[in-house]
Formats: structure tokens, sequence, C-alpha cells
């Protein structure tokens, strides 16, 4: 999978686009791999990759990075050409929102005026001029031949004539002329984020006690590539020696068990292949092991992965259990997403993976678990770093019917949860809404529970990461490093 995203793996709309557009960009790749060179002469073979990932995510609302790296392999697009497509692609995603709005001004028309192929080729060609340093001349012949290509020669000379438009000015001349309005309105354009995320997020920094004038680097951290985090399973494999077979590889800032990558393919890890390692966010890291840390009286139960999907918190959670003699017990409502849980947990004897409603387990086995993680189905918000698009397809709407779902789902933890043992609940979304919010909905209807202070679990695995007050821990981006994981504890007397 790329970095866990921690959004869990029950029905909604993330899931199902997520796999059916990945079937259909594996058709389509297919397809486009066996066109003849002469077909697409004059276009340059990165340009065109990037081109491709940008129509699959618009026609078949497919995931980027589950597209461009089997295209990359099958048209053997290798080395600095592959790094300039991966660049292009995602690049041009992310920055979509800053582009259309300099568009709409250089092309003198609403970009919704413009054919969608046409629209992705110029938004192209705006990132090289303005997010990239390609020389001007080289983008506009380039991003033209594209269009030439793909487009049509009529389109390729309104390309042409925009995209000489937007070469005239530098990136902060257009954004004085395009970032305008209330200060909301102005970071939605300048940082490329529509408007109800930015205020979403200055929320959450305020409830974590954070300064809002910190918005800025929220913002700016989303826009800037993640870097590839491995995670030694402990008791499977151990981390200096991975480190010294890695000689570009860092230790993780925080946590015992992370990697860093300098760059490159990970594919090649050693232990990746057997599921000794695997490719996880240090936040995500960082949640599981504070979980692990709480002191529980009675340990000896199983331990419950409610919303296992795709399975990089039950591979730590199940290595950490089997050095203490425990089982875990993962379970993914989406068969697709079960099977990813298993192929995580390969290399681990002790991990029982179901295809299961998490809110209905609480009601089947009451009491039975001594730890539970849930790992809510969320927004996303906090890995917008890892997911280009997934900024633009997210709406206000779709928080309501998150809610309900991670309601229902903390709910029935809760009630899975043995007296005296500890629920983790964890989103990879900073959003109010969907992280105190609904852990105050849920424990007005359960007496029987208390909020540990998670911020002292994260610190007894991190014991000097930068944390706001308590009891809930909240990650940032531009502070450690991560993805913007939350994170509440609640025991059950």
């Amino acid at each position: 999978m790329t970095q866990e995203r921690g959004t869990g793996g029950h029905d909604r709309r993330d899931a199902g686009g997520r796999q059916r557009g990945a079937a259909r960009a594996q058709r389509r790749t297919s397809r486009t791999a066996q066109r003849p060179a002469e077909r697409r002469r004059g276009a340059d073979p990165a340009r065109e990759a990037a081109f491709d990932v940008l129509r699959e995510v618009a026609e078949s609302d497919a995931y980027a990075n589950l597209v461009l790296p089997p295209l990359l392999r099958t048209r053997r697009i290798v080395g600095r050409d592959a790094a300039l497509a991966t660049e292009l692609a995602y690049g041009t995603l992310r920055l979509q929102g800053r582009y259309d709005a300099i568009l709409a001004v250089a092309a003198d028309r609403p970009v919704e005026e413009l054919d969608p192929p046409l629209l992705d080729v110029l938004r192209l060609g705006a990132h090289q001029l303005l997010g990239m340093r390609i020389p001007a001349h080289a983008a506009v012949s380039q991003t033209v031949a594209l269009a030439r290509s793909r487009v049509g020669a009529g389109p390729a000379q309104l390309v042409n004539a925009v995209l000489r438009r937007v070469a005239a000015s530098s990136l902060q001349e257009w954004l004085d002329r395009v970032a305008t309005g209330d200060e909301i309105a102005r970071l939605s354009t300048a940082t490329s984020h529509p408007a109800w995320v930015v205020r979403a997020l200055r929320q959450a920094l305020v409830a974590d006690g954070r300064p809002a004038d910190e918005l800025v680097a929220v913002l700016e951290a989303d826009n800037v590539p993640a870097q590839v985090t491995l995670v030694a399973r402990p008791g499977l494999v151990d981390r200096e020696a991975l480190l010294a077979a890695l000689p570009d590889a860092q230790p993780g800032r925080w946590t015992p068990t992370a990697v860093r990558l300098a760059g490159g393919d990970p594919a090649s890890v050693p232990g990746l292949a057997d599921g000794t390692v695997a490719v996880q966010d240090e936040g995500s890291q960082l949640v599981a092991l504070a979980l692990a840390s709480v002191p529980v009286d009675d340990d000896s139960g199983p331990w419950l992965d409610l919303c296992a999907g795709p399975g990089g918190k039950t591979g730590l959670l199940g290595a950490l259990a089997a050095e203490r003699g425990v089982s875990v017990v993962a379970t993914e409502v989406q068969p697709h997403r079960a099977a990813l849980v298993r192929q995580s947990v390969r290399a681990l004897g002790d991990v029982e993976v179901r295809v299961a409603d998490g809110r209905q387990v609480g009601r089947e086995e009451p009491g039975r678990y001594s730890r539970v993680l849930v790992d809510a189905p969320c927004t996303g918000l906090g890995a917008l770093r890892r997911r280009p698009e997934s900024r633009w397809r997210r709406r206000p709407a779709d928080v309501p019917a998150l809610g309900d779902l991670q309601r229902a789902l903390l709910s029935s933890a809760l009630d899975a949860t043995a007296p005296g043992g500890v629920v983790a609940y964890v989103t990879c979304s900073p959003h109010v809404a969907e992280t105190r919010v609904v852990v105050s909905d849920v424990l007005a209807e359960h007496p029987d529970v208390e909020i540990l202070d998670a911020v002292d679990a994260i610190r007894a695995v991190a014991p000097a990461i930068p944390l706001g007050p308590g009891p809930h821990a909240q990650l940032w981006p531009h502070v450690h490093g991560t993805d913007a994981m939350h994170l509440t504890l609640v025991r059950r007397h």
C-alpha cells in the first residue's frame, strides 16, 4: 500500500472508489501500454504518463498512487523520467486548486468551461512553469506537444497561448493577483486546499492548544511529499540490522521501530517481501505503540483491531502481542481489505483475520478483549500529503455520515473490552467533529469508562515528542513529520 492510511475498512465511498478505480486503471494501463509508439510521437513519455494518471483520477475515481507505479513499470519508464512523471502527476493534483485559479485568469474563462482533458494538460503545464525548475521554453513546448498528441492541434494552440501568459508572471505575482478575499479564501487559493478544509484545520489547531497562526505551516506541510517510513516489526527484525542494510536510511524521529528512507523504491528493502518489515507512517506506529504501552491489570485476553484494513497497525500490534504471548483478532468488513490484512500479517502466527462488521463485535463478544484499536474510517484530512487528490474528493457533507459510523464503532469497541481494558480511538484526521466530539458523544452513553492521558502514553514511547496538553493526543505533519493522527485512550471499568 504506500503508507498506511488509518481510515479503517467499513463501507464508504473511499474504499469502494479506490478499488474500482484501481481495477479500471489497471485495464487502461494495459491498453495504453500497447499503443504503437508512432501514435504518440512528439509527446514526452513522462508527461504522457502524468497526463494518463490525471485522466484516470478524474474518470475512474482512482488514486494516483495506485495508478502511477504499475503504469511506469508497464511502459518501462525509469530513473529521471520516472521521477519527472511522479512529480508532474502528484504535484499537479496536489496544487490543482491554485493552478485552476491562475488558469481561469490566463485563459480568460472559468476552468469549468474547458474540456477536462484540455484542462489537465493546462494544469500540467502550469505546474512545470510555477512549481518546478523547468525552463519556461521547455515547459511550454513539451506541454504543447502533449496537447497536440492527446487533445488535438486546435486545442494545442490554446495551450500555447495560455501557458505563455502563465509564464509571463512569477508564482508570487500570480498569487498576489488571484489569492484574494478573507484569510480563509486567500489561504485556500494560495495553498490549494478547499476552504472548508482550511477552516477545519484551524479549528483543530486551536482545540489542540496550538496557536492559530500555525495554520499556514500545516497547509504548506500538506503540499510536501511524505518521506517513506518503514516499521521494523519487533521480534521479527532488528532495527539496527535493518539500518545497517540500508546505508542511506536513518532512524525514525520518535519510535524505536521506525526507519526513514532517503528515497527510491522501497520494494527492494530486505524483509519487505516476507512481512517482517512494512511501509508505515511513524504516526501510525506511535498510536499502536502507545496502546500497547498502557498498563492493563489482566493482559492475558486477546487484543482486537476493529477496523483492520489494510493491516499496517495490525501487523505492529501482532508483533508486540506475540512478544507477550497474546493473540490478536482483526476484523474487517470488506473482503478485499481483509485479504490485505492477511498479507500484512503473513509473518505472524497468532493473528486471526475475520470478515466482520466492527459495529456488531461488541454485542457478539462482550467483554472479551483486553486492548482494542478502533482505527476509524474518516475523511483522511491528516494524510493529504500522501493522497494528493483526496482533498478535492471529500466534502463537508461526508463528516456527519462518517461521524455516525465512528460513534457506532467506538461504542462497539467499549462493549467488547474487558473491565480494566483499554480502547484506542484513532483517526487519520484532526477534524474536531471526527475526534473529540465523537469521543464526548460516546462516553456520555458509557458511564463505566474514563479517558486516559494519551499524551502520557505516547511519551512513554517517545519521551521528547512535543504534544498538546492532553488528554487527547494530536500529531501534526509540520511539527512531528507524521500524518496528523489523533489518539484518544479510554479505559473501561
